[in-house]
């Protein structure tokens, strides 16, 4: 028996961690495919914590789910990267076979999946709130979604350079907007907000009254006040719990080698925490 299937141990990295629901995700997963002595976890660690916690790893482990702030760390310590991994400059899984680590970005299929279930499948124009990790994701989504164009609309167009060369490795012609010139990038089909917190309420009438339909990365709290005014205005509105939903299932797939993914019971789990953490109760 190799050690690769000996692998029965994950987990999810990143800081801060502890509000993370990949653990009830991954672990409903398992639950309902059958896979006994699977468990998975939340551990706390930046960027500097990487290298030795990866160095730590047993052949017990299967994988690793990374988020904020590791996911472009991550691609300096794997010994392969994927392709989309390397174009989009961040992976948010490892996979652990063989004693390699292989890193991968299951975030743009999550993304496009999202879309795709509330039938946002051809936008003919798009624009993208930020332009971080996720943000970069977000192009590749467009990308496969059939864009060849998108703009970036951030706080400081020279932080912006990275994520604008993400476009132009994916073929993508990426034009960057400051997000005071947001009106001027109005009205698109698509506008996906990658900002943080509240960092989009100020845009949200904006956004609303363009007609856009809205991807909103944030899931908790949810809705934000930018998804919120897009609905109440009859726009097609996607938050983010959908796309950690499927970048997660795409996830265990890769981890556990198995096919037969149980996305619904994964929704299902996911979608009672939320709500349990929403109760006041």
């Amino acid at each position: 028996m190799t050690g690769h299937l000996r692998a029965t141990r994950a987990a999810v990295l990143g800081k801060p961690i502890a509000h993370s629901l990949s653990p009830v995700l991954h672990r409903a997963a398992y639950a309902a495919m059958g896979l006994t002595g699977w468990t998975y976890e939340a551990v706390e660690c930046d960027e500097e914590g990487l290298a030795p916690l990866l160095d730590g790893l047993g052949a017990e482990w299967a994988g690793l789910s990374l988020t904020m702030p590791l996911k472009r760390t991550a691609l300096k310590l794997a010994d392969e990267v994927s392709d989309l991994a390397s174009t989009v400059g961040g992976a948010n899984t490892i996979v652990l076979r063989d004693g390699r680590r292989i890193a991968d970005n299951t975030d743009v299929y999550g993304i496009v999946a999202a879309l795709t279930e509330v039938g946002v499948t051809a936008p003919r124009s798009a624009v993208v709130l930020g332009a971080g990790a996720t943000a970069a994701s977000a192009l590749a989504a467009l990308r496969d979604l059939g864009l060849a164009a998108a703009t970036l609309a951030v706080r400081d167009p020279a932080r912006a350079e990275e994520t604008r060369a993400v476009g132009e490795r994916l073929g993508l012609s990426v034009e960057v907007l400051t997000l005071a010139a947001l009106p001027d990038a109005l009205p698109a089909d698509l506008v996906v907000s990658t900002l943080p917190g509240t960092a989009a309420d100020p845009y949200a009438g904006l956004v609303a009254r363009s007609g856009a339909a809205l991807f909103d990365v944030v899931y908790a709290p949810w809705p934000t006040t930018l998804a919120r005014a897009v609905g109440d205005a009859g726009g097609t509105v996607v938050g983010g719990f959908p796309m950690l939903l499927h970048q997660a299932a795409r996830q265990v797939a890769m981890m556990t080698g198995r096919q037969d993914v149980p996305v619904e019971a994964m929704r299902a789990a996911g979608e009672a925490q939320t709500a349990s953490r929403d109760d006041p109760h």
